[in-house]
């Protein structure tokens, strides 16, 4: 069996050459009248710096990105953040009423959205809900994939909300068995905060995986909206293809790339590493609480904790003007909310929030 995955591309893309904007022709040149931009700055901008269109894939950016994350830079496309690189998959892969996707509920609503806005049915594989936390059962959706027309299988690794952490060599095996069938997505947005390797290790060995990784969380840039996905060259390549012109703005680029030198990089990882023992602080806290049902283990930058009355816990917690996520409508998670990090400060209030509705509880029963 060929295991090329640009042969998982829809057939009618395999040999599209997409758009070719003015910035991804490469010249020489000192005076540029190729792109129809404006000869003067803007008022906004007297220095010029956003005058012309950006470079598609900034050359510097993409080798810093590959020195992160172990890869090569051609085996990388950088975009506006995973959830593009999410889009672009489903939009290059699946063919619209005929293909589908898999998914592992509870998971990020992305893969479901992005499916649906294509015309690509979602076929679910659900997580195990076990003493140690939410599992995959990989031989299930494997027989799912083959049963179904599955083009995309999406992992989200560590699980959201579920903050599980999926084992690589059950991965790679399930690479394995689909290969020639399915793309293997690991989605990695909050790998950073986990105790284990990056899928982007099986690279070398299963050809059908593409990791999906982001500076939004552990780098703090969400708003820049700097996602990747990882994978084979040529699949990289027909991708970019695929993907709308000039993805990365200019501001954000160098943005990026001051948070990629090698002091803030430093300064990221020892954040990351407070950030870690805050979880287990927060969680041990959370654990001693009545009313409190479950904490689960968590290998993200949040917990997920189901509660007696998670209603009240939500409203008691916004009405000191705490915000977290109501994942309710979630499946498997009818009583449960999902705590993010935050800074040691606001995660001890968060504790005495909750303490103190626990106490009322007490009190009132």
């Amino acid at each position: 069996m060929n295991d090329d995955p640009v042969l998982l591309l829809r057939e009618d893309l395999r040999d599209f050459a997409g758009y070719s904007s003015a910035r991804s022709e490469k010249r020489d040149g000192r005076v540029w009248l190729n792109a129809n931009e404006a000869a003067w700055p803007s008022v906004a901008d007297g220095e010029g710096a956003v005058r012309r269109y950006p470079d598609p894939q900034p050359a510097a950016l993409r080798e810093r990105l590959a020195r992160l994350y172990g890869c090569e830079p051609q085996q990388l496309l950088a975009g506006r953040g995973s959830d593009e690189a999410i889009d672009l998959l489903v939009r290059a892969l699946c063919r619209p009423g005929g293909d589908a996707i898999a998914i592992t509920p509870p998971t990020f609503g992305m893969y479901a959205v992005c499916a649906r806005l294509h015309g690509v049915r979602t076929i679910e594989a659900p997580l195990r809900d076990t003493p140690d936390g939410f599992s995959c059962d990989f031989a299930a959706l494997a027989d799912t994939v083959e049963r179904e027309a599955v083009k995309l299988v999406f992992l989200c690794s560590p699980g959201n909300p579920s903050g599980s952490l999926l084992p690589l060599p059950q991965i790679a095996a399930l690479a394995r068995r689909l290969r020639g069938r399915a793309l293997v997505v690991v989605d990695e947005a909050y790998i950073e905060f986990a105790e284990g390797a990056s899928a982007v290790s099986l690279l070398g060995s299963e050809r059908n995986i593409a990791v999906l990784r982001t500076l939004s969380k552990a780098h703090a840039l969400a708003a820049a909206r700097i996602g990747t996905v990882i994978a084979d060259a040529g699949l990289i390549a027909a991708l970019q293809r695929c993907q709308a012109p000039y993805p990365l703005p200019t501001p954000c680029v160098g943005l990026a790339l001051r948070a990629l030198a090698e002091v803030p990089l430093n300064t990221t990882k020892a954040r990351t590493a407070t950030a870690m023992s805050e979880r287990e602080r927060l969680a041990e806290a959370l654990r001693g609480l009545p009313g409190v049902r479950r904490v689960y283990p968590s290998q993200a930058n949040f917990l997920l904790v189901r509660f007696d009355d998670a209603q009240s816990a939500f409203d008691g917690l916004l009405d000191t003007g705490v915000v977290v996520r109501d994942v309710r409508a979630a499946p498997q998670l009818g009583d449960a909310l999902r705590i993010s990090l935050g800074t040691p400060e606001q995660n001890a209030a968060v504790i005495e929030v909750l303490s103190r509705i626990a106490r009322r509880a007490g009190v009132a029963a």
